[in-house]
């Protein structure tokens, strides 16, 4: 069973939705994408603007210890302060996914 990580992440003050967004696609995205041991990710972009956070990223890794063996290297560490950069919080959230598939009608 694979590792995955949720991000929650709430745009700084003073950051536009459209700049944060763009900032997360365009910019972070090709950061992070190079992480070492990454398998999987996705960008959740929140619909709603009153949302608590303005998004989040899943990260799917083969443990836990290259999750962070990931964010301990050099390339890690900055794609890390590039997200610090933008936001005013961030909060991090390990779990076990269960996934569910409907029943047949």
């Amino acid at each position: 069973m694979a590792f995955k990580a949720i991000i929650l992440l709430k745009r700084r003050e003073g950051l536009s939705k459209a700049d944060f967004t763009h900032w997360w696609l365009e910019t972070h995205r090709p950061l992070a994408r190079r992480l070492k041991g990454l398998r999987r990710m996705t960008i959740n972009i929140a619909s709603d603007e009153n949302a608590p956070y303005d998004g989040a990223s899943e990260l799917w890794f083969d443990t836990e210890a290259d999750f962070l063996a990931a964010y301990a290297e050099p390339h890690g560490q900055a794609v890390a302060a590039d997200s610090l950069s933008m936001v005013s919080r961030r909060d991090r959230l390990f779990v076990t996914e269960h996934e569910v598939t409907p029943e047949p009608a």
